[in-house]
């Protein structure tokens, strides 16, 4: 057994009986590499990666492997999901040197850490050679590697700024840029199954937001079409989990049918703040079954039993990826009979199977409408019968062994769930949802904020890792989206309490941006400052909504301040490639249509601001009260009518509108993109 045995993280005792002699990242490994003057391998992945998996059976479980490891190379195995920062570090070192990046991440550093060599994935007997390789250069060409180290040592440190060559831009913001970046997107649209056109296909929820806000502001509904026509294909997808709820983090092909099938929070709770929008967008039915289906499934199977929630479900189960998901056509059979008929044709099942392997995926091409009058049932009595027979596979497929469980807590994931929580409420009404999001928030600050420190990861009753500007940022998110859905004042003094941790200890006065990791908390090689979105937004254009929005709740010029140069620094960058930054534009898009201020004051107000939000308004932050009060700044001063009833005051651009007594009256006076 390694050191690994007493890490908490799952991925890391997934590797604790291998015979490598692994080391978890720290100054025991770092040390001793510079006292035997040995280069350092580290090996990064996570524990819902098949092809981790893939190499740790191959190579690592491998005696004759793990020899030319120990007697070569301190190896330092890191679960990406607790050291994102040094993730992004040898990532970025990794893309230096040519090679495109994924998981398994190996990199070979000098003893001072900096990085001369790396790839994903080698087969045993490629490693083996490898190995050998860079062992003989080390001990024969050692010049060389030390030359070339220096030179990714420096392309790794050279700041964002010089990198991208940002600096804020002295204009103000037209619409034109907005249906520029717009243009640009829908270019890349895949017309026929939804998504972006390519392969793999990741939802992206970040693209869609945008797109469903812009869609909504400018009133534009071929383009409001065009988002619903996505959604519906990825719910309907295989990349969906059509019994229990849940998306898979991709689809290997461009149709959304074959998934891999690892299950990550941090996917399902974007996807759950999009699909809930959706619904109040469409009121289609469909939006609604995949989010509630989603929470119970969060419910059932992602849910710590103080209120946390898991990290991730792995893709394989006994070894298999998708084993767990998939059916024999002969199980089908066998528990559903006759009913197979109308089942088999609504999810594209074959005798033969649908997939490698003789197994089927439940895929689902046709609407339900469609179907249901094919047999003579209308759609509710279709969707009855449907939900009876899910209800009956649940049951069988719920003996299978379960997938793998990374049964860590991270606190930036649960922020996003959050605020995916938050919106399945304010869509659908669901008191479950809203029970799981004030449940975890209260979890968050309990369990995980000691000492005025965030912690990154929790487990076995102890909160560990500092945490990173991500998970402050979508912790901070999580809370104000939790004050939009209770009016509880409390969950926005709490966001705005970590907003001010963050500007103290991450923020970067020299170029305006928040580093990635706290530069006070360990000496890395490099402070890096994460500025691209991706699968989830980039800390800092969270953090620049974030403080966006608590601008407006405190009346905080600083954070408007903030936020406006950040967005002015990377607005070349969104007009150029704005499928990396959607995040970022949706900023803009808030930005050149000035979001609504709203108070709602008196007896009743708390009906009148739950209307509101019933029914989705991109451009809105809302405050409410029954009684006087000063708690949230954008309430003070705000009065009833001369009868105590609630009246609604709409601000924006540092100008308030007419009172109001009703909701629709208020809902005329916000900006729009028209």
């Amino acid at each position: 057994m390694n050191r690994l045995s007493q890490s908490k993280s799952p991925y890391l005792l997934q590797h604790q009986h291998n015979p490598v002699d692994w080391y978890p990242w720290g100054e025991e490994a770092l040390n001793k590499a510079q006292h035997e003057d040995k280069p350092i391998l580290v090996s990064i992945g996570y524990s819902a990666c098949h092809w981790c998996h893939v190499m740790e059976r191959e190579s690592f479980e491998d005696e004759e492997t793990a020899d030319l490891m120990n007697a070569h190379f301190v190896c330092i195995k890191i679960d990406r999901e607790e050291r994102p920062d040094l993730d992004n570090i040898y990532m970025e070192a990794l893309q230096a040197m040519g090679v495109q990046g994924g998981w398994p991440l190996n990199v070979f550093l000098m003893p001072n850490q900096k990085p001369f060599y790396g790839g994903t994935y080698f087969p045993n007997k490629q490693w083996k050679n490898l190995l050998g390789s860079i062992a003989n250069a080390y001990k024969n060409h050692h010049g060389q590697l030390l030359e070339s180290a220096e030179g990714f040592g420096r392309s790794i440190r050279r700041s964002e700024l010089e990198k991208y060559g940002l600096k804020a831009a002295e204009t103000g913001l037209e619409k034109a840029e907005i249906e520029l970046v717009l243009d640009k997107l829908t270019a890349q649209f895949d017309l026929e199954w939804g998504g972006m056109n390519r392969k793999p296909k990741f939802p992206m929820p970040a693209i869609w937001l945008f797109v469903l806000d812009a869609a909504l502001l400018g009133k534009d509904q071929e383009l409001l079409e065009k988002v619903f026509f996505t959604l519906k294909k990825i719910g309907m997808g295989g990349i969906y989990d059509h019994l229990r709820g849940g998306w898979a983090r991709y689809s290997v092909d461009g149709e959304w049918f074959a998934p891999h099938f690892e299950k990550m929070l941090y996917d399902n709770g974007q996807l759950l703040e999009l699909y809930a929008k959706a619904y109040q967008g469409s009121g289609d039915e469909f939006f609604k079954e995949k989010v509630l289906e989603t929470v119970d499934w969060i419910d059932a199977e992602m849910l710590q039993s103080e209120g946390g929630f898991f990290a991730a479900q792995d893709a394989d189960s006994e070894g298999v990826e998708g084993k767990f998901y998939t059916w024999k056509y002969e199980e089908l059979e066998a528990v559903l009979g006759e009913d197979l008929s109308w089942f088999k044709k609504l999810y594209n099942l074959k005798y033969q199977g649908n997939w490698e392997d003789g197994v089927n995926i439940l895929f689902q091409t046709e609407p339900y409408a469609d179907l249901a009058a094919e047999i003579g049932l209308s759609e509710k009595a279709y969707r009855e019968r449907l939900q009876q027979i899910k209800t009956k596979l649940l049951t069988v497929r719920n003996r299978r062994i379960y997938p793998g469980l990374d049964d860590k807590v991270l606190s930036g994931w649960n922020g996003l769930a959050i605020v995916g929580l938050a919106q399945v409420f304010l869509a659908t009404g669901s008191e479950k949802a809203l029970s799981l999001a004030k449940k975890n928030g209260k979890f968050l600050w309990e369990k995980m904020f000691k000492g005025q420190v965030l912690y990154r990861s929790y487990k076995d009753g102890q909160a560990y890792t500092p945490a990173f500007l991500e998970d402050y940022a979508a912790v901070i998110r999580g809370y104000i989206s939790l004050y939009q859905a209770t009016f509880e004042s409390d969950w926005l003094l709490k966001a705005k309490e970590l907003t001010d941790l963050v500007l103290e200890q991450f923020y970067d006065e020299g170029d305006g941006f928040f580093f990635f990791n706290n530069p006070t908390a360990e000496k890395l090689i490099a402070n890096k400052k994460e500025l691209f979105d991706n699968v989830i937004p980039a800390s800092n254009s969270i953090m620049a909504r974030n403080l966006q929005d608590l601008g407006l709740y405190f009346y905080q010029e600083e954070y408007h301040a903030i936020a406006e140069h950040m967005l002015a620094s990377v607005k070349r960058l969104i007009l150029t490639e704005p499928g990396f930054l959607c995040n970022w534009a949706s900023l803009m898009l808030h930005t050149l249509v000035p979001k609504a201020e709203v108070a709602v004051v008196g007896t009743g107000a708390i009906e009148k601001g739950k209307a509101l939000l019933s029914s989705y308004q991109p451009n809105m932050i809302l405050a409410c009260s029954e009684t006087p009060t000063n708690i949230v700044p954008l309430l003070e001063g705000k009065t009833a009518d001369s009868e105590g009833n609630a009246l609604i005051y709409v601000c924006f651009n540092r100008a308030c509108q007419r009172p109001v007594a009703a909701v629709a009256d208020a809902v005329a006076q916000f900006p729009t993109l028209v």
